[in-house]
């Protein structure tokens, strides 16, 4: 049998349940993955206004445990970890020596001896050999051999239900298992935060987070299991306008909120500081992490560049990455991600310009698409912003 370009891509264990739904299926950082399924724009309105389903399961997954776990995560990312509580999570980053960003991620305090950090899909094995490299402490430490780490990514798959009925949608799955009397707990639960829960004898791990700008969740379970929550969450998604989503959405839905994407708009030649993500670094930590002098040295001798975001004003096609920034025609930077934005039915992106230039919000730029100089203007994050209810 003639082999084809997609027989060497990774699959996730929602790979052929895509494929039997119609969904466009395109290679994604080494990925077979549904780029939409009924088009870009409905899915990004249906998680705007009611709620959508995403495949997540091509991110990676790290395990880390034991009684030093929280006080060696200290010294490789950037946050407090050791001040996360169980069932918390936040933001991070894994840095260079230089402060630059190898990864942007998210870990969890599942409890005070055992954290999952979920990492980009690009980044999977990178970022396992980089943190086992670091094991053990190369400082003394008397929980240094007491730390351990396990890539859990081919193990676990993942989704994300994310939009306005998000909450309904998982509460009416997790109610429907006639066996489990326990609460719920959707609606304590707080952002970041993540809980545990069985549904027919299979384990859940429920986290309040998400790359839409919307209330949603991000839920984890084993590969086998996979499948029956996709179609569980269909199932109970009907009556509430849920749809399923592609990667096209996801990436306008993330632009619209400025979130950034990692390759793009973070790199190991950016810092958090540029990309203005300071508020996750502790620069202040005592113990010390990878990359805190070079960050401590660029803020002290002040920034050269930083992200901004902007929304197109003229006609023309919409900008994407690498396009020029131009202010009164000289060039001040350049794009990082861009594209067309179906809540504002407009051209919208970020880039990094030189702070130098002195371009601030409300300045007038250009971008330069395939030499059509396209009128931006430069707005403040996020570039959407839901209308507050009345």
């Amino acid at each position: 049998m003639q082999s084809t370009a997609t027989d060497t891509l990774l699959r996730t264990a929602l790979a052929d349940t895509h494929i039997a739904e119609g969904a466009r299926m395109v290679e994604f950082g080494g990925w077979y993955m549904p780029v939409q399924y009924r088009g870009i724009l409905q899915e990004h309105k249906a998680v705007r206004e009611a709620a959508g389903l995403f495949d997540i399961s091509h991110m990676g997954e790290l395990l880390i445990t034991g009684e030093g776990a929280a006080a060696w995560l200290d010294t490789v990312l950037t946050n407090n970890v050791s001040r996360l509580k169980p069932g918390r999570g936040q933001y991070t980053f894994l840095l260079n020596d230089k402060g630059g960003v190898i990864d942007d991620l998210i870990v969890y305090c599942i409890t005070p001896e055992r954290y999952l950090a979920v990492i980009n899909a690009s980044r999977i094995q990178q970022d396992f050999l980089w943190l086992r490299d670091k094991l053990p402490w190369t400082h003394k430490h008397p929980q240094a051999e007491r730390v351990h780490l396990f890539n859990e990514s081919d193990v676990l798959a993942a989704v994300a239900l994310q939009g306005p009925n998000a909450q309904k949608i998982l509460s009416a799955f997790l109610a429907s298992d006639a066996e489990h009397t326990g609460p719920c707990a959707l609606e304590t639960l707080p952002r970041s935060g993540i809980i545990a829960h069985d549904v027919e004898h299979r384990e859940f791990f429920i986290a309040r987070t998400g790359y839409t700008g919307e209330d949603g969740f991000e839920i984890f379970t084993i590969r086998e299991d996979a499948e029956y929550l996709w179609k569980e969450l269909r199932k109970f998604g009907e009556p509430h306008g849920l749809v399923p989503c592609g990667l096209g959405a996801r990436d306008t839905l993330r632009l619209e909120m400025c979130y950034p994407l990692n390759g793009n708009d973070l790199s190991e030649e950016i810092t958090p500081l540029e990309a203005g993500l300071g508020k996750f670094v502790a620069l202040d930590k005592e113990c010390g992490f990878i990359g805190q002098a070079a960050l401590k040295a660029q803020k002290e001798a002040g920034l050269k560049k930083h992200l901004i975001a902007f929304s197109v004003t003229g006609k023309g096609a919409p900008p994407r990455s690498h396009n020029p920034i131009l202010l009164n025609g000289k060039q001040i930077g350049e794009t990082t991600s861009g594209g067309f934005s179906p809540s504002l039915g407009g051209g919208i992106g970020m880039g990094y310009v030189e702070i130098a230039a002195g371009a601030t919000e409300g300045t007038a730029i250009e971008i330069d698409v395939r030499g059509n100089k396209i009128p931006a203007v430069i707005v403040a994050k996020p570039i959407y912003k839901k209308a507050a209810k009345s």
